[in-house]
């Protein structure tokens, strides 16, 4: 069986769970879900000028109404539960946990705890953090030991 933990920031979509379940062929994988609440007030900004550079202007205007904090915890578990849910209907095995304080220590123990094969960062595009290689995937590369993919989340 093959080991993905698969760092989400937003619930699977259902193209979303095809994707990543259908990476290995036939192979049987099993899923350790990481969810990053968002919220943090860098990261507002930071979203908001992605928001801009890609013309959402809208969405710019609307980064202020996400909750933030202990606010965003509810929001995350009940988006972790659907997506481990997707998975499991898929077909295959996924556990899972929010993730608040230190996502990459905590993404290279559960790495070296179920002895990984690999980590996939699935998340909205981030122009300004990729740009500047901060981005989860491009800090995951240099910290979990294991081939890291970085997938671009599809709108659910």
């Amino acid at each position: 069986m093959f080991t993905s933990v698969l760092m989400i920031e937003k619930p699977l979509s259902s193209v979303d769970v095809e994707f990543v379940t259908s990476l290995h062929g036939d192979e049987g994988v099993s899923f350790i879900v990481l969810m990053q609440p968002r919220g943090d007030q860098a990261d507002v900004l930071l979203r908001a000028i992605d928001d801009v550079a890609i013309g959402a202007l809208k969405d710019a205007a609307k980064e202020g109404e996400e909750p933030s904090g202990r606010a965003a915890r509810r929001p995350a578990e009940a988006a972790l539960e659907a997506s481990l849910q997707a998975l499991r209907d898929a077909g295959c095995e996924a556990v899972g946990q929010v993730v608040e304080d230190h996502p990459l220590d905590k993404m290279k123990a559960v790495v070296e705890e179920a002895d990984a094969d690999e980590v996939i960062v699935l998340t909205a595009p981030h122009y300004v953090e990729e740009f500047f290689h901060r981005d989860w995937a491009s800090r995951a590369r240099h910290k979990v030991g294991v081939p890291v993919l970085k997938l671009f989340a599809h709108s659910a």
